[in-house]
């Protein structure tokens, strides 16, 4: 106990010395102004998908089929409990075909 006690104190003794000695650091997060590209089943996809999702994010996977997209939508609902209905299902993977699909 008393040796995990003077870890502590000797830890939080150089945290408070480092932290007078360099200050306060910030740093600035770039800015991603990707949007959702405009077509049929846009906005629904974007109501389901943009909580966790943002389009540079769907912009930057590979191009899949409509039954890879099919699964990965039912994926993100079932494994990952994103609230999407049943009926959204295919109009989010018919969208993201056209956004990022392949035949």
């Amino acid at each position: 106990m008393k040796g995990t006690l003077l870890r502590f104190l000797t830890l939080a003794s150089a945290v408070a010395v480092l932290g007078a000695t360099y200050g306060t650091v910030s740093i600035k997060f770039p800015t991603f102004n990707v949007p959702f590209k405009p077509g049929p089943g846009q906005d629904v996809t974007i109501a389901n998908c943009r909580t966790c999702h943002s389009a540079a994010y769907v912009y930057t996977q590979p191009p899949l089929t409509k039954a890879q997209w099919t699964a990965e939508v039912i994926k993100m609902r079932n494994a990952y409990k994103a609230p999407i209905a049943d009926a959204d299902v295919p109009t989010i993977a018919d969208y993201l075909v056209t956004q990022n699909g392949k035949q």
